[in-house]
């Protein structure tokens, strides 16, 4: 819950503002100032004060404790001009909620958090456990100092500029290990504890052959990612209290399936009682991965759990991401946020240029020329492979004549794989236009580089026959003089000479040009692979120098 605190009128209607964008999020603390800062911080996640810093600063210091625990303190000015990250800027997620609270009231989210400020994630925002000399390997990275990158296991990181040789030390890993001098640890969910219990096993008893387990294979419990069981186990309470304990979710498996697979020590007894020859194993090795315990009894007499261990291994992350038709303000906040988290950057190198200052330190770019398009999606997908967090960047919406059907022709279920939307070109240039698109319409690229001509010119036709609003991309090149016309003149054979046509180049470039002209006077010769075709149905108008395709739906009666 985040409390709401103010003290002018000016301060509560910003206050009340935020309320009712976000009502199950946050709570108003009212009465004397003093008070509901106290009042809210000892209740409450975070706090917005719509105050001055010094008044926030003044008030919450006698409160603040422990960095880890410590609500997140956000201040905004009376004219709500400024969202301030005061306190808690990474554990208690001020930084990030200073941008929420930003966005939501029109205000500039002020971050003075140090790895903030320079594009480094925080080495304690990685969303893993984290161990070790913290403040020390962090102060190393913000003052450019060599850092290493020790991962014993694979984990797709966002980027750090990590280089391999330096004094200061991130270890990544999922052994019981301390952290040594100049020292961070990293904890990654890679181990799967697949737990059987009897009917009524003790909690204690339970928790103790995991935690034993995983002592005795030099394992962090910082690690357990989850605990795996069959579905006839899913209540129950020995189970779900270990789980509990050890802060993790319980996933559970049906008996075919877990039947289903190999293990090295099956038994009757599960056999006969559940319908598989094996739970703790089988079930830690559903999703695959290296057998680090096998099966163990707890120590009860008789026992009444087992427990073995699983090392999975690590989904590499790849976003397929839209950058837009070029326009910095059309690039989505969410491609922004994929662009920054991943370490591994693909794209055409004119696509790349274009966001390369938003990337991270640290991100790896692998670019290429035209005609790359498969060698780039094999190169996306095999770094996703190898564990890494890979962005894969195409024009438009990455999905519309772009690197997404490549890249998931290439990908298997062994990775995990984000599509992030973009404005494709057509829609760019449309809102250019006016409203062509304002009824049933259809895209057709006119390049046969991949697609035959007779597949394309039939398409067209159908297009032609069916009065749809086309829009053709890639209309004309150099070497592709002669498709262009041919598309024309078969939508003349089915459309009026003046029936609209916009052309637009570069659409929401700075050096982007648009003009309407008609089916019968416009020059191919004046179109190339930058331009964007759109030619209008049979219902489509120029009204005042915009083309218009009316919706044309009509309220029925109901039949009587």
């Amino acid at each position: 819950m985040i409390g709401l605190i103010s003290a002018t009128a000016a301060g509560a209607a910003a206050r009340d503002r935020l309320a009712a964008a976000w009502p199950d999020r946050t709570r108003v603390y009212d009465g004397p100032v003093g008070d509901a800062v106290r009042r809210a911080f000892a209740e409450c996640e975070q706090l917005v004060c719509f105050l001055a810093t010094g008044a926030v600063v003044r008030l919450v210091a006698p409160l603040l404790s422990d960095k880890a625990s410590d609500p997140g303190v956000v201040c905004v000015d009376e004219a709500g001009r400024f969202a301030v990250a005061l306190v808690g800027g990474h554990a208690g997620g001020a930084n990030e909620l200073a941008g929420e609270v930003g966005e939501s009231l029109g205000a500039v989210p002020v971050v003075t958090t140090a790895t903030d400020a320079v594009g480094i994630p925080g080495l304690d925002t990685l969303g893993l456990p984290v161990e070790g000399d913290v403040a020390g390997v962090t102060r190393a990275l913000l003052d450019g100092e060599p850092v290493t990158l020790d991962a014993e296991v694979a984990w797709p990181l966002p980027p750090v500029p990590f280089d391999g040789r330096g004094a200061w030390t991130v270890r990544l890993t999922d052994r019981d290990v301390e952290p040594g001098d100049r020292e961070v640890l990293l904890r990654p969910p890679s181990l799967v504890v697949g737990v059987g219990a009897s009917k009524g096993a003790p909690v204690d008893e339970v928790l103790d052959v995991i935690e034993g387990a995983l002592r005795d294979a030099g394992l962090s419990a910082r690690s357990v990612a989850e605990l795996a069981t069959v579905d006839a186990k899913r209540a129950e309470p020995g189970i779900l209290g270990a789980a509990e304990r050890l802060g993790v979710p319980v996933v559970t498996y049906s008996a075919g399936e877990l039947a289903a697979v190999a293990v090295p020590n099956p038994s009757e007894a599960p056999l006969a009682a559940v319908g598989t020859p094996s739970v703790a194993e089988a079930a830690a090795l559903v999703g695959g991965g290296e057998l680090l315990v096998p099966k163990r009894k707890s120590a009860g007499v008789p026992a009444t759990a087992t427990c073995a261990v699983v090392r999975r291994p690590a989904r590499g992350r790849l976003a397929v991401v839209g950058l837009g038709p070029g326009a910095r303000d059309l690039l989505t906040p969410r491609a922004r946020a994929e662009l920054r988290r991943a370490s591994v950057l693909v794209g055409l190198d004119q696509y790349v240029d274009q966001i390369r200052d938003l990337l991270r330190p640290g991100t790896r770019v692998l670019e290429s020329g035209l005609g790359a398009e498969e060698e780039r999606a094999r190169t996306a997908v095999a770094e996703a492979r190898c564990g890494h967090a890979v962005a894969l960047i195409g024009s438009g919406d990455a999905g519309v004549y772009a690197m997404a059907s490549p890249a998931l022709a290439e990908a298997s279920d062994d990775i995990d794989v984000i599509g992030v939307p973009g404005v494709t070109a057509a829609l760019a240039a449309a809102a250019i236009l006016g409203a062509p698109l304002g009824h049933d319409h259809v895209s057709i690229s006119l390049s046969d580089l991949h697609t035959p001509w007779e597949v394309i010119e039939r398409r067209v036709r159908a297009a032609a026959e069916a009065d749809l609003v086309v829009t053709f991309y890639n209309p004309r090149s150099r070497g592709r003089d002669w498709q262009l016309p041919k598309a024309l003149a078969i939508l003349a054979g089915h459309r009026e000479p003046a029936t609209p046509v916009g052309v637009v180049r570069n659409a929401s470039r700075p050096d982007g040009t648009a003009r309407v002209t008609t089916l019968a006077l416009l020059d191919p010769a004046t179109v190339d692979m930058m331009t964007v075709v759109t030619v209008g149905n049979t219902a489509t108008r120029d009204i005042a120098g915009r083309m218009v395709t009316p919706r044309g739906y009509r309220w029925q009666e109901e039949p009587k």
